[in-house]
């Protein structure tokens, strides 16, 4: 049986500036991009986890979600490989399963319609984002005016877009910018649930590292949730 990856050994910052030259390499458009090294019948993913942070996500959903592809976007090179590996290393414990997650090390605020055709997508989940305390900070925050079209753009009608954080100020600006966004209407939690969402939803509270340190603090979490529409109401 393979030995999951130490996560001590893969350690670094917590955050790193979306803006830095971080020498990533990206297709030039998504039908360059080979997904058959990602998942094993090659077709792209329909969920996107932007951010994945240890892949806490990736790994909760996988087995719920076995017929659903799911990807994890992450910057930060030792934390990608990190979940590279755990991956890889649950595919050989569990042969018949795991094979519907990967990861990229990707800069998903400069480079997402490289990786995602239009309208692919039918959820985005953004757990527990950097907040970006400072005002001069908020343009690196990964909800943000300028970023909207592109979510709208790779997010099919009818998509859904989950948002939870630990910082209310962050909450407040996520949930305003969404709102006021055409192409996106609020979605409460009790709705998706009578839709089936349950599970992805309980993944979204727990699933993730920072999801788990919030709740042994006995701190508050935050979700708002959007669905993609056709058009303008």
């Amino acid at each position: 049986m393979a030995l999951l990856p130490q996560k001590r050994l893969y350690r670094q910052r917590a955050h790193a500036n979306p803006f830095s030259d971080h020498s990533l390499r990206y297709p030039a458009a998504p039908n360059r991009l080979d997904w058959s090294t990602h998942f094993p019948d090659g077709e792209p993913p329909q969920w996107a986890d932007i951010g994945c942070g240890f892949g806490g996500l990736l790994v909760q959903l996988a087995p719920q979600y076995p017929n659903v592809r799911i990807l994890g976007l992450e910057i930060r090179v030792q934390v990608t490989d990190y979940v590279a590996d755990r991956i890889a290393a649950l595919r050989v414990a569990h042969p018949s399963s795991y094979n519907n997650i990967s990861v990229i090390r990707a800069n998903a605020m400069k480079f997402l319609p490289n990786f995602f055709k239009k309208h692919s997508l039918s959820a985005l989940f953004f757990l527990f984002p950097d907040p970006h305390f400072k005002s001069r900070k908020h343009k690196a925050r990964i909800i943000s005016p300028t970023l909207l079209a592109e979510y709208a753009y790779v997010l099919r009608p009818g998509g859904i877009i989950y948002t939870i954080t630990d910082v209310k100020d962050l909450h407040d600006w996520m949930n305003t910018h969404l709102s006021n966004f055409p192409l996106f209407q609020p979605i409460d939690e009790d709705t998706l649930r009578a839709q089936g969402h349950g599970p992805v939803l309980d993944a979204v509270y727990t699933s993730t590292e920072e999801g788990k340190k919030v709740q042994r603090n006995k701190g508050d979490k935050w979700l708002a949730c959007f669905q993609r529409i056709e058009q303008p109401l």
